[in-house]
């Protein structure tokens, strides 16, 4: 009763005319960051949080956190329609979302992003609620090996996200980890590795060029490539918002990518990113028909996008509960609180509930105002689909270099997307996949500095790993991963959730 009386206060909070207009300028700015792929959410905050050090901090709170969740909204536009993440979340979302947008589909593919992303950021604003302490208290006992053990489980999903060869996702995903390496060493902070003495590699190769590059720029060269002209006037067909059948499809990986990303948003170092990975690779393990991944399967819109947004909603958990911030984003916002003389942490809800209450009231309402915003523009996305080529492709390599640049204003940013434009053309040439390489790359820092703390904690010793009861479930989870398929393989069944290759 508590519980609904804290609510109603925050609605009082929240619903006053500044908040308001507060709560929906910063939904409508992260939409259009999530649009436009570049400086991002983290970006756009830092540049912005000067503006609030004149407001009261449940306003400046409401704005900011609208500005992230906002952007998980929009990421997923321009990676349905033209293949390239508008947020780094949104990577999985290329997979299906772009190819249903191919065979005409991109309406209920934007649909069901929009829906989706509602429903699950609802949803995880109720779990924020109710178990914000008892998951922050599990969040706490997560070490270095814990975290090592999650990164290795997260590591051998590459054979779930296998389209194709899982020898070749391998490669792939071992490409990801070199990459992930350059730059200063993580635990010295002095040593160089594969720097080629370029200075803006220091802090090592920037994701957003690289999945610019790997799924933008490839996917222009691929089409150009093709002698006849290609339109996709002719495909755009049906209906525009999802069909009975479509809901049908994605009711479940709704809930399950909500699951999964509020519990990984907890986590630091989890957050939308490793969500929305596990929650299509949880999909198609799961799935009767895990060919059609890949393919255009709307499950993989909305499971990962549900994931990434339950993410978005949870990671204010540890923020509030512990004083932990679980991103960048969520490091921003605890900088914010502490300029406005307030301390995050368990006091901050009993000492200052108007601002715990007003910004979970701001994330019921920012939802609301997304879905309004969304819905309406579905019709004049998919307009976009009928621009030609001829003159879409120009404009989306301009998009690209301009996004690549604004990030630290560096021509090396540049140089970089146009580096892995070329690998990415070339892997899909020879049949190989982006996908593992990404998610490797994202996991790789984490896996390597929490398994170097781990030998430190343990004097060098890898039993650490498997003494610690969290730790050793996420080894053994991660082996059972690894070895099911080769026992189903040496019965004579093949894995269901691994198409095997022609090659």
């Amino acid at each position: 009763m508590e519980t609904i009386h804290s609510l109603i206060a925050g609605f009082g909070i929240c619903l006053q005319p500044v908040n308001l207009l507060l709560c929906f300028l910063g939904v409508f700015i992260g939409t259009l960051i999530g649009v436009l792929p570049g400086i991002g959410p983290a970006g756009t905050i830092s540049l912005l949080l000067p503006i609030t050090f004149g407001m009261g901090p449940v306003s400046a709170i409401i704005m900011l956190a609208g500005i992230y969740y906002g952007a998980m909204y929009g990421g997923s536009t321009t990676s349905i329609l033209v293949n390239i993440p508008g947020e780094a979340a949104s990577v999985v979302t290329c997979l299906d979302g772009y190819q249903m947008a191919r065979k005409g589909r991109a309406g209920p593919a934007l649909g069901m992003s929009a829906f989706g992303s509602f429903i699950a950021g609802t949803l995880a604003i109720f779990g924020l609620m109710l178990v914000a302490n008892p998951l922050a208290s599990i969040a706490l006992k997560f070490g270095p090996p814990e975290y090592f053990s999650l990164m290795c489980l997260g590591l051998t999903l590459l054979i779930c996200l296998a389209q194709m060869s899982v020898i070749k996702a391998l490669i792939m995903g071992t490409l990801g980890i070199f990459l992930s390496t350059v730059g200063l060493d993580s635990i010295s902070g002095t040593e160089e590795r594969f720097t080629f003495g370029i200075i803006e590699l220091l802090d090592g190769v920037g994701l957003v060029p690289l999945v610019m590059g790997l799924f933008g720029i490839s996917e222009v060269l691929i089409n150009v490539e093709n002698l006849e002209e290609v339109s996709i006037l002719d495909t755009i067909k049906g209906k525009v918002l999802p069909t009975l059948k479509d809901w049908k499809d994605s009711a479940m990986p709704i809930v399950r990518g909500t699951v999964i990303g509020f519990f990984l948003g907890v986590l630091p170092g989890g957050g939308a990113i490793i969500s929305s990975f596990v929650s299509y690779a949880v999909e198609k393990k799961i799935s009767k028909h895990p060919e059609t991944f890949g393919t255009g399967a709307i499950e993989g819109v909305a499971g990962p996008e549900s994931a990434n947004n339950a993410a978005a909603e949870s990671s204010l958990v540890p923020l509030f509960s512990l004083g932990i911030p679980a991103n960048v984003v969520m490091a921003l916002l605890f900088g914010a609180l502490m300029i406005h003389g307030l301390q995050p942490g368990p006091r901050l809800v009993i000492e200052h509930p108007e601002i715990f209450w007003g910004v979970v009231a701001s994330l019921y309402v920012g939802n609301i105002m997304l879905l309004v915003l969304n819905l309406p523009l579905i019709g004049l996305w998919v307009k976009v689909l009928k621009v030609p080529y001829s003159i879409l492709f120009p404009l989306i390599l301009l998009f690209c270099l301009i996004g690549s640049y604004s990030i630290n204003n560096s021509i090396t940013d540049v140089q970089i997307m146009i580096f892995f434009g070329l690998v990415g053309y070339l892997i899909k040439k020879f049949g190989y996949e982006a996908a593992p390489l990404v998610l490797s790359f994202v996991l790789g820092p984490m896996l390597e500095r929490t398994l170097r703390q781990s030998l430190l904690m343990s004097g060098g010793s890898f039993l650490i790993f498997i003494t610690r009861p969290i730790s050793s479930i996420g080894i053994f989870s991660a082996l059972l991963l690894v070895f099911i398929p080769l026992v189903l393989k040496a019965l004579g069944r093949k894995p269901t959730y691994i198409p095997v290759s022609q090659d």
